[in-house]
């Protein structure tokens, strides 16, 4: 999935959309803060897409994004590698599960 990553303030992009559905086509986006209101100035004629495939695009991207924050929140909350590894190496797989089973609780699928 093609995003934009400002730090903590990821976000889904039009040009990513129409990279996701024809990559590598030559396009300028303009006005592309609004999913309303963004224009494209095709490179040639023959790469153009439909506003209405790249706008389903988008929200579907959008919509995959969201449905994901569980697994993005989980990944910065589990136990690190290192943790994992003296937890191996102290036989202290029980701990780990229970802090793993903790991050999962608070954060839960879909």
């Amino acid at each position: 999935m093609d995003i934009s990553n400002d730090g903590d303030n990821a976000m889904i992009t039009i040009i990513g959309a129409i990279d996701a559905i024809k990559p590598d086509v030559e396009c300028t986006v303009y006005d592309s803060e609004s999913i309303d209101n963004f224009t494209v100035v095709w490179g040639n004629a023959e790469d153009e897409i439909e506003r209405s495939v790249i706008v389903k695009k988008y929200n579907d991207m959008q919509e995959e994004w969201t449905a994901q924050e569980y697994a993005r929140s989980r990944q910065s909350a589990y136990p690190s590698i290192e943790e994992c590894l003296h937890a191996i190496l102290d036989d202290d797989l029980t701990a780990l599960q229970a802090k793993r089973q903790a991050v999962k609780d608070k954060y839960p699928k879909g």
